[in-house]
């Protein structure tokens, strides 16, 4: 029993923080084309690029933590 909770604990932490990082790097892009408007960051096209870099990261992150739930 407390090897199944130490594997399932983690993995579900690991989930809620790559769906926020998913989150964050969505409302940076929307920022940075400027459909969110009211930061710094609005109408920057920098914030759009790492914004879309993070949700790229936080997909891959995704797509590992399924694969290896999957092998567990």
């Amino acid at each position: 029993m407390g090897q199944v909770y130490c594997l399932v604990v983690p993995r579900t932490l690991l989930f809620a923080l790559v769906l926020l990082l998913e989150l964050m790097g969505w409302v940076w892009i929307l920022q940075g084309v400027g459909v969110l408007p009211g930061s710094f960051m609005s109408g920057d096209i920098v914030w759009a690029i790492i914004g879309g870099m993070l949700v790229f990261l936080a997909n891959a992150a995704l797509i590992v933590l399924v694969l290896s739930a999957r092998r567990a």
